[in-house]
């Protein structure tokens, strides 16, 4: 976020609600590790944009304490001063858009911002996980991409090239079929 609105494409004011900073201290603090490194990430995200003079960031104070969950109240709030939302929750994203809430799904610009691999291409891939079908291996392209490989689990922990066979596209992502070269 901060490095879309430092490059100029989010040219509005960013308004942060309270209950959301409340939020991501709450998962800055929690024992689960993957929680913890969410919550602080996003604070320091919220730092940066805060001390950038040249980005528009105002904290909302809204409590909604009659809402308890943090997507209800970023609807609630969105709907009452006008904003749009901008978000990787697909779940917030559809709740938003039922409600003619505009959003700006990150998930959409990333998935729009990667290369196109076509069926046929090759490309070396790390295969570091077994697939939920036997024999198959799972590597991930630099964005994230998932690439599932047919009889790809004997080859775990190496660089193998592959070949492009196909790619569907999920509401959380793309996953991208291969085969061994």
């Amino acid at each position: 976020i901060y490095d879309l609105a430092k490059g100029g494409f989010l040219d509005y004011i960013i308004i942060i609600p309270k209950f959301v900073i409340q939020e991501l201290q709450g998962l800055a603090d929690s024992s689960s590790d993957m929680k913890r490194q969410r919550g602080r990430r996003g604070l320091e995200v919220l730092q940066k944009l805060r001390k950038d003079d040249a980005i528009d960031v105002k904290i909302y104070d809204a409590e909604y304490s009659d809402i308890e969950a943090v997507d209800t109240k970023l609807v609630k709030l969105a709907v009452d001063i006008g904003a749009n939302i901008l978000t990787n929750d697909s779940n917030l994203a559809k709740v938003a858009e039922v409600q003619n809430i505009r959003v700006l799904n990150l998930n959409i610009l990333a998935t729009l911002m990667r290369p196109k691999l076509m069926s046929g291409e090759e490309i070396p891939l790390k295969i570091i996980k077994e697939g939920k079908e036997a024999g198959q291996g799972v590597g991930y392209l630099e964005d994230g991409t998932m690439v599932v490989v047919e009889d790809g689990a004997r080859y775990m922990g190496r660089v193998m090239d592959v070949i492009i066979d196909s790619a569907i596209q999920t509401s959380t992502g793309r996953i991208i079929f291969a085969k061994l070269k």
